[in-house]
């Protein structure tokens, strides 16, 4: 979104300047529900961002205005709480983050508004939160850490926004590199600089316009079966904290203390990390078709062994596989719903978007919502907007 817009829009209805940041959403490449079993994802900023433009107004107030919801909100410094749902929630719980760290924050006027769609898991909340968390830094001379602003903006969507995220959003957020993903290590934090180099080919999401109400408890259902995973390979190996310690040689000898959906669960996460290293190694190599194969193999994983895929995604990831313009796709996110992330050659770009667009339309009676992104940098504040 072009930052003139947020920034007269405050001018407008504030009558001063502003600071104005810019914060991205973000795709995971490869590296689906590892996150909380403490291995390996492969995130990307991208270039579908949240701007926000910021002042202080000389008093406790907070005065926000969303730009996308046409919608004004006002709230005392001294004196709030989390709202039952709303866009609210994601300013006022960084605001809260940074009081309960004992920063003296002072009242400011704030709008924001964006390109990040709602609801196709590219992670539009995180882009805020990161975002609120840079300005209000900017604002008050904090001079917070990137690494500290990213840790406030998830307990924020903990505690305020409700959802036990892990910290792969907010980190891809506000961490972005133009033309690099970052393999994260979900154990330590510690994480590395991978180039995209895309040559020919284009990152395309394609949006099923669908959420399955399964999402939720199928989550912690995987959540559980890990740990069951787990503490059937101890027995066997008391050293083991997670998954991520885990082999496959290990997995087959503990295999008859677990049921077989334990099992194949937990078979799905280890050959997701190692699909993850490899890719990773693939991609320093440039072999963007030999990754594609990886995140195929992904989405087979996802769909047959872990279970969270859906009939939209799987429709999606099919027709992408039988396209011979595309060298990899999968789907992406949570699952039950949600987009499929492919990688389409530029010059059947529009062919392949038309293609995909009538055969979903054909099979589902849905518009498919279609999205060309690129990998930027992180949230930053934009000088001249």
């Amino acid at each position: 979104m072009n930052p003139k817009i947020i920034a007269s829009k405050f001018t407008e209805l504030f009558d001063k300047e502003a600071i104005v940041v810019k914060s991205p959403g973000r795709i995971n490449l490869i590296g689906e529900h590892t996150d909380y079993n403490e291995g390996f994802v492969l995130p990307a900023a991208i270039d579908k961002e949240i701007v926000i433009a910021v002042a202080k107004n000389d008093s406790r107030e907070c005065h926000l205005f969303s730009y996308d919801f046409q919608e004004s909100l006002s709230f005392d410094l001294d004196d709030f709480e989390r709202m039952q749902g709303g866009w609210g929630n994601y300013v006022m719980g960084v605001v809260a983050q940074l009081q309960q760290a004992g920063y003296e924050l002072e009242g400011f006027d704030l709008v924001f508004g964006g390109d990040v769609p709602v609801g196709a898991g590219l992670s539009s909340s995180a882009a805020v939160e990161n975002g609120v968390c840079l300005a209000l830094s900017e604002l008050f001379g904090l001079n917070l850490e990137r690494m500290d602003m990213l840790k406030f903006a998830q307990k924020a969507e903990h505690e305020f926004a409700g959802v036990q995220c892990g910290i792969m959003d907010q980190f891809a957020s506000m961490m972005g590199k133009d033309n690099h993903a970052i393999r994260l290590d979900c154990r330590s934090l510690e994480y590395s600089y991978f180039p995209i180099d895309l040559g020919d080919y284009q990152i395309i999401l394609c949006d099923t316009q669908v959420k399955h109400s399964l999402a939720d408890s199928a989550y912690n259902d995987r959540r559980r079966e890990c740990q069951e995973g787990v503490e059937a390979v101890q027995k066997h190996h008391a050293e083991v904290n997670s998954l991520r310690d885990v082999s496959l040689d290990m997995l087959d000898e503990a295999k008859e203390d677990m049921s077989e959906l334990v099992y194949t669960r937990s078979k799905y996460v280890i050959e997701e990390n190692e699909r993850l290293l490899k890719g990773c190694e693939l991609l320093e190599k440039g072999d963007i078709k030999g990754f594609g194969q990886q995140m195929y193999g992904s989405h087979d994983g996802l769909s047959k062994m872990y279970e969270v895929s859906c009939k939209e995604l799987d429709f999606l990831a099919g027709f992408s596989k039988s396209s011979k313009s595309v060298a990899g796709a999968r789907m992406m996110g949570g699952g039950f719903g949600g987009c499929t992330i492919n990688l389409v050659e530029k010059s059947e770009k529009e062919v392949f978007e038309k293609e995909i667009a009538t055969a979903y339309q054909e099979a589902f009676g849905k518009e498919l919502k279609i999205y060309e992104v690129n990998v930027t940098d992180g949230t930053r504040v934009v000088a001249n907007a």
